[in-house]
């Protein structure tokens, strides 16, 4: 008996032994790698070795204005995408509930199926739908007389790239909230009728309260991959116009693996975590269901 309660003690660590070493290799000694190195002074391809330099690293980061401007433009694809990928795929979701069962099931596979394209991919073709000269989009828009200058100006160059994105990801929002619209019993939208309820006041009494929960995950999960993006600036507009599409990510990449200097990369990096945490607290609060 002692020998078997000693095996059901250790048999569950076992078992998830291959996930935790694992993941403390590439998830948790990553990090805290990274973290150490942020308060070093270190040129990869220097000869001179790593060196303390304190909070150096993060205070040249707060001092500049490339950190700044590349920070602003990583705010505003968020601001832009997130709000337009939950709108949009709520609205989407809603629209295919409201559908039979087969035509249900074509619809939530045709939404779901560019999210199956790599970044990369999908990145060179919008970028030929954007081609100023013999890109798809303008060809159609000359037909009105309009040509837009979708990777050359600034206006339009982060507008065109949430365009991507929110073809790219709607899909993925779109399946979940499906899925919570089919959660929902269908005895309150019954006794809603009953009362007299229209559709628009089920939608916003009922659908909405029902819904807050995957609506929070969804939008915390869109706000972290915002905050986090890069193929798609860094593919279709390079970071221009005159650094307009730069994002953190990016300068993140290019200041660690172009220019070498891995601890204030990596600085740069905590800031963004940093970042990332404090939007994602604010959507829990914003969001959190009230007693």
């Amino acid at each position: 008996m002692s020998a078997r309660r000693t095996w059901n003690r250790w048999s569950g660590w076992l078992f998830v032994m291959p996930y935790l070493v694992l993941f403390m290799a590439f998830l948790v000694a990553p990090l805290i790698f990274g973290l150490v190195l942020s308060f070093l002074r270190w040129e990869m391809v220097s000869p001179v070795p790593a060196r303390f330099v304190g909070v150096a690293n993060y205070v040249e980061a707060l001092e500049s204005a490339y950190f700044w401007k590349a920070f602003w433009a990583t705010c505003r694809f968020t601001v832009m995408a997130v709000p337009l990928t939950v709108l949009g795929a709520l609205t989407a979701a809603v629209a295919i509930h409201g559908m039979r069962p087969r035509r249900q099931t074509f619809y939530r596979a045709a939404y779901f199926l560019p999210t199956i394209v790599s970044v990369s991919v999908a990145g060179l073709l919008w970028r030929w739908l954007f081609n100023g000269e013999f890109g798809l989009l303008n060809a159609l828009l000359k037909h009105v007389g309009v040509t837009v200058p979708w990777l050359t100006s600034e206006f339009w160059a982060m507008k065109s790239v949430v365009l991507m994105t929110l073809w790219w990801t709607l899909g993925g929002p779109t399946v979940i909230l499906l899925a919570g619209l089919h959660q929902i019993p269908r005895q309150y939208y019954e006794a809603a009728a009953i009362d007299g309820a229209s559709p628009r006041q089920q939608f916003l009494f009922i659908t909405i309260p029902q819904l807050r929960p995957i609506l929070l995950f969804v939008s915390v999960m869109n706000i972290i991959g915002s905050f986090q993006v890069f193929g798609q600036t860094f593919i279709i507009t390079g970071g221009g116009p005159e650094l307009s599409t730069r994002v953190l990510v990016q300068y993140i990449y290019e200041t660690a693996f172009r220019d070498f200097r891995m601890g204030y990369g990596a600085a740069i990096s905590w800031l963004l975590f940093a970042c990332i945490g404090f939007f994602t607290v604010v959507q829990f609060l914003a969001m959190r269901e009230k007693d």
